[in-house]
């Protein structure tokens, strides 16, 4: 990988970071985090770009364990594309 695709990599994964910080802090102090819903991110995952997606997985690749047995999982369950996206995003943020 070159050096700018390592930025551009970068710099999409510190803008869905932001982004997620946004929201978060966008989120009425009322509403308790346990009524959230997870089906909701997941469905945001289903959403992402290609861009977005390969930045994500090369951050959770690092915690290659984890990111090996959700992969494992999703393979499994014959999840392919996009549905393999909402389903190893729940695996990795939520165990």
């Amino acid at each position: 990988m070159n050096h700018f695709q390592c930025s551009l990599t970068a710099a999409i994964f510190a803008g869905v970071a932001a982004c997620a910080g946004v929201a978060l802090a966008q989120t009425p102090a009322s509403q308790p985090t346990a009524t959230a819903s997870p089906t909701s991110a997941t469905t945001k995952a289903e959403a992402w770009t290609e861009r977005q997606w390969t930045a994500m997985k090369n951050e959770w690749a690092k915690d290659r364990q984890k990111w090996t047995g959700c992969r494992t999982q999703a393979h499994d369950q014959k999840l392919v594309g996009r549905k393999s996206w909402s389903f190893l995003y729940q695996c990795m943020t939520h165990a």
